[in-house]
């Protein structure tokens, strides 16, 4: 029998991302859920597990200081140091079916500092609902855009609005839906300008580029990469400028 190996945790993760390590949950043993959150948590004062089996994630999180069982979107969060909620981000849901991965794109951007508000049951069916939200989307720094059938919600948003557009396509539908390919197709094939599309039913990785799109806005660029580069001296450095300045027109 295999032994299964210690955890090795991406501790220096929020240093370099701005976010810590996500604990993916499906596969892994309570214990193994239960080790990793608590090793983050410690660390971070904060750690998300996504796709946590629903038979078990209560009782994890009933083990854990400070941790919370989210159950329709399956995660478990511990927030022992608060995040500051700034910006705007919008969570637009097109159906009741959509909320568990709209849900874990809300808690997701929360939990990365997003001042987040979640907009549901506005699918293209019943197109007036969305329309009656187009104010305040058009106010916010960026969109979520959550739906399955045709996934033909982001591109009306899009359509609309001037601010990024992160569309999710879900595993709802009939059988031609195809488990959420046709929405991820339908998506990807809009012909609306300004949308991202993530994999099907992944509510974390959009909440998550979400808030990096909203920490620029409130920020603009934290920290300039180039400075971690390796500048040139002496000879190198005088041949670097030289090179810069040629071309340029004599004044």
């Amino acid at each position: 029998m295999i032994e299964p190996q210690p955890l090795d945790l991406d501790h220096d993760r929020e240093q370099r991302t701005g976010f810590p390590e996500v604990v993916f949950g499906q596969g892994k043993t309570p214990t193994e859920i239960q080790m990793a959150l608590e090793s983050i948590a410690s660390k971070s004062g904060r750690a998300l597990a996504t796709r946590v089996d629903a038979h078990f994630g209560e009782e994890i999180a009933q083990k854990i200081k400070d941790a919370q069982w989210h159950s329709r979107s399956r995660c478990i969060s511990i927030e022992r140091v608060p995040a500051v909620r700034e910006g705007q981000v919008a969570v637009v849901c097109a159906g009741t079916s959509d909320l568990p991965v709209a849900q874990e794109a809300v808690l997701t951007a929360e939990m990365a500092g997003c001042q987040t508000e979640l907009i549901v049951d506005v699918g293209v069916a019943g197109l007036h609902r969305i329309l009656a939200h187009e104010d305040f989307l058009r106010s916010c720094h960026v969109l979520v855009v959550v739906a399955g059938m045709e996934g033909a919600l982001p591109s009306v948003v899009a359509g609309r609005v001037s601010v990024p557009v992160i569309a999710v396509p879900t595993s709802v539908g009939y059988g031609a839906s195809f488990d959420g390919l046709a929405a991820l197709l339908g998506m990807l094939n809009s012909c609306a300008p300004g949308i991202s599309v993530v994999n099907i039913d992944n509510g974390f990785g959009a909440g998550l580029v979400a808030a990096r799109i909203n920490q620029l806005a409130c920020h603009g660029q934290i920290k300039n990469l180039n400075e971690d580069l390796p500048r040139p001296t002496g000879d190198a450095m005088d041949e670097s400028h030289g090179k810069a300045l040629k071309g340029q027109p004599k004044r």
